[in-house]
């Protein structure tokens, strides 16, 4: 199960990375990485339900982090949109 998580998180890195990594040209490049952290998002859900949830407390803390980024990506979006 150890082997899962570690998996799931190198994963998330890796689509995380390369979604923020790609430079940005629009907002729709924005939506696509917020469509990322989604995924993550699910991803996390998932490997924390075949943990029964426990995860030390690092599965909800890195969802919290996830959430946080999904935020800061739609104010990035509503940002572009506006022109600024």
């Amino acid at each position: 199960m150890k082997k899962a998580i570690a998996i799931a998180a190198l994963v998330l890195s890796f689509i995380l990375g390369t979604a923020f990594a790609a430079a940005v040209h629009d907002w729709r490049d924005l939506e696509k990485a917020r469509d990322h952290v989604h995924q993550a998002i699910d991803e996390m859900n998932r490997a924390r339900a075949a943990n029964n949830y426990d995860m030390a407390g690092h599965g909800a803390k890195a969802e919290e982090h996830l959430r946080a980024a999904e935020r800061e990506i739609n104010l990035s979006i509503d940002a572009a949109k506006a022109g600024r």
